[in-house]
C-alpha cells in the first residue's frame, strides 16, 4: 500500500484532549479500513500566517499511514465534514520518514539545516 501524509489544522478554542480524541477517531478511520498508522505527531497550536475563518491560530497534527485509497477518500470526506476541522492536506510518499518530522525538531537544529541548505545553493 501507498504511504501517506496527513496534516490536518483544529480550532484553536478545542483543548489538547478534544484534538487528541480526534486524531484517534481519524486514525481509527485509517487502521478500520485496512490501513496501518506509521507516525502521529501532535504539533501543538500554532499561529496562522493569515487569517482563516476569523481564527489567527489552531492546532496542527500529522498522521503518517499506509492505506488504501478507499480509507483516504473516507478520512478525507470526514475531515471536510467535521467542523473542528479548519484545514487538512493529504499528500503520497515515496517512503516512511525516519525520526521526528523538522516541526518536531528543536529551533537550533531547524536552523542549522538551513543554513547548510543555503550553503549548498551558494557553491
Amino acid at each position: 500500500m501507498p504511504y501517506y501524509e496527513t496534516v490536518f489544522i483544529a480550532r484553536q478554542d478545542l483543548t489538547e484532549a478534544q484534538v487528541k480524541t480526534l486524531t484517534e477517531g481519524f486514525s481509527k478511520v485509517i487502521t478500520d479500513m485496512g490501513g496501518q498508522i506509521h507516525k502521529v505527531e501532535q504539533w501543538g497550536l500554532k499561529t496562522f500566517a493569515y487569517k482563516i475563518n476569523k481564527s489567527r491560530k489552531g492546532h496542527y497534527t500529522l498522521i503518517e499511514s499506509d492505506a488504501p485509497a478507499a480509507a483516504l477518500i473516507e478520512l478525507e470526506r470526514l475531515m471536510r465534514l467535521n467542523e473542528d476541522v479548519v484545514r487538512s492536506l493529504t499528500i503520497k510518499l515515496d517512503e516512511l520518514s525516519t525520526g521526528p518530522s523538522v516541526m518536531m525538531r528543536p529551533q537550533h537544529d531547524r536552523d542549522s539545516q538551513d543554513d547548510s541548505r543555503n550553503d549548498k545553493e551558494a557553491a
